[in-house]
């Protein structure tokens, strides 16, 4: 099975100059996990959530003023969409990630979620549910 069969085609975008506050309502009003960060036509970051809360709510940046670019995810993977579906979930577990955006001819023509790819393929939420479960009981190491 190919990374195309299953992905998302109806991606959400933001430009990496527009604000948090753009982002924040962008997110509402499309209902997302996640927007896929484009400067110009190339695919350049991610913005999570998780973003939020952590680069601007803690850090307690001004959404209003703050630019996307400046709290994305940088140097994220893609796929492209002829690649399978186990070749993604490879990525997604050793990368860590969740969400990896398709890439056909240089565009980006979906993306691809951990929960796709757990609908098409079991084991894969098994796996990493117990790939989390052995880092919890990891104790941190201090120098």
């Amino acid at each position: 099975m190919f990374v195309s069969e299953i992905m998302i085609k109806d991606v959400v975008s933001i430009q990496s100059d527009d604000t948090v506050m753009d982002a924040c309502k962008t997110y509402k009003d499309k209902g997302v996990g996640c927007l896929v960060v484009m400067k110009k036509n190339l695919v350049v970051g991610i913005v999570t959530e998780r973003d939020i809360i952590e680069r601007v709510i803690v850090d307690q940046k001004n959404p209003k003023k703050a630019k996307v670019e400046e709290i994305m995810s940088k140097n994220i993977k893609t796929i492209h969409a002829s690649a399978t579906i186990e070749k993604a979930a490879d990525i997604m577990k050793k990368n860590h990630i969740k969400k990896l955006p398709v890439i056909l001819n240089n565009e980006i023509v979906g993306i691809i979620t951990v929960t796709d790819i757990a609908n098409v393929l079991p084991h894969f939420s098994k796996e990493l549910l117990l790939e989390k479960e052995a880092f919890r009981f990891v104790k941190p190491t201090t120098h």
